[in-house]
């Protein structure tokens, strides 16, 4: 076998920006991914509720992608009521495209680190492969041992090159050097609420779309 992956990238995206974005174009470029699904979270277990709605947050991914035809708005969490568990939407993604269709999860190294604290974290790598990124000059084996260890275990057992990805439906950990951004949405939200400027730290139209809808501004 040997097809080019599919990236999931989830997060809340509260708002999405250029450094989600540019860790997606690198990610795209670098592990040989044919699509990267960007899959805006509802009601995320592990983080405070999101400070907008979904659908704000959705029509700001659609908005920062729709000059990239590789990138897809993937709603499925944000329809949800429940809890959402990243371990559902990949068996879900997993019935849809059929078990030959490599995946890939993609995530920064901190959230990889506390990957053990995630609802049924060890099936996920039965589902998918995980793609780490992390800034240049740093590597997992350097933090590794901070995390649990069967994490540990894993990552030592399933620790592969970018090859291994369109090989292979699941199962890999792979990392790749990608620089960093110094960009959050945090730091963001904050600028809005005190009249600051957010230019140039995420796409034009998705700032247009904020002040239209008084978003992040203290009520």
């Amino acid at each position: 076998m040997n097809k080019k992956p599919i990236g999931i990238l989830g997060g809340t995206f509260d708002p999405i920006h250029y450094g989600h974005l540019r860790l997606a174009e690198e990610m795209l470029e670098l592990a040989g991914l044919q699509q990267i699904r960007f899959i805006p979270t509802g009601n995320p277990p592990h983080r405070d509720t999101p400070q907008v709605p979904a659908k704000h947050r959705s029509q700001m991914v659609q908005l920062a992608i729709a000059d990239q035809p590789a990138f897809v708005l993937d709603e499925r969490e944000v329809k949800r009521t429940a809890k959402c568990y990243t371990i559902h939407t990949l068996q879900e993604l997993r019935a849809e495209l059929g078990k030959d269709q490599p995946l890939c999860l993609l995530m920064g190294g901190d959230a990889f680190l506390q990957l053990h604290t995630w609802h049924e974290w060890e099936k996920i790598l039965g589902l998918a492969h995980i793609v780490v990124g992390f800034r240049p000059g740093f590597t997992l084996e350097e933090r590794i041992h901070s995390a649990t260890p069967a994490l540990q275990q894993h990552y030592q057992q399933r620790l592969c090159d970018v090859n291994y990805l369109s090989q292979h439906a699941f199962g890999g950990i792979a990392e790749l050097a990608i620089p960093k951004l110094e960009i959050s949405a945090t730091l963001i939200r904050a600028r809005v609420a005190e009249n600051r400027t957010i230019r140039y730290l995420l796409p034009a139209v998705v700032a247009n779309y904020i002040y239209q809808h008084n978003l992040y501004t203290p009520c």
